[in-house]
């Protein structure tokens, strides 16, 4: 799109208990519509991204992750995309939430470009709900 107000229709499918979440959330903030409650959420998502994409150098920082632990394969997954990454990952707490949901915070330290890989790479897996990354700048 050229201009925000260049219009394109998409078509997205959810489960319902996402949508349904999303529908409270709108009500609450007083959405006029979906539509709109979405061009806001991907706002937000861009502007997290291009965040992300603007910290460089040595940083320390925290990865935090909720996931679906009956996900097949999931915890593997995890596991192996952790251990690949032992230089920069210096400790991890997990917590069972409920019985299918887990929340796993990975402390960091390393390349601010190496971090975001992990953090990117954890996100893209299927059953992981949400990730996210805080980092500051490693100070002299």
């Amino acid at each position: 799109m050229s201009q925000e107000s260049d219009l394109s229709r998409i078509g997205i499918s959810l489960p319902k208990n996402l949508l349904d979440k999303f529908d409270e959330i709108l009500e609450y903030r007083g959405y006029s519509s979906r539509s709109e409650g979405i061009r806001d959420a991907i706002r937000n998502y861009i502007t997290y991204y291009r965040w992300m994409s603007d910290v460089t150098g040595e940083r320390q920082g925290v990865i935090t992750m909720v996931y679906d632990h009956e996900h097949r394969g999931l915890l593997q997954t995890l596991t192996e995309i952790q251990h690949e990454h032992t230089d920069i990952i210096q400790s991890s707490l997990h917590s069972h939430v409920s019985h299918d949901k887990c929340l796993e915070i990975i402390l960091v330290r390393g390349d601010a470009g190496d971090i975001k890989k992990i953090a990117e790479s954890l996100m893209a897996q299927k059953g992981v709900e949400s990730v996210k990354l805080t980092t500051i700048a490693i100070e002299d």
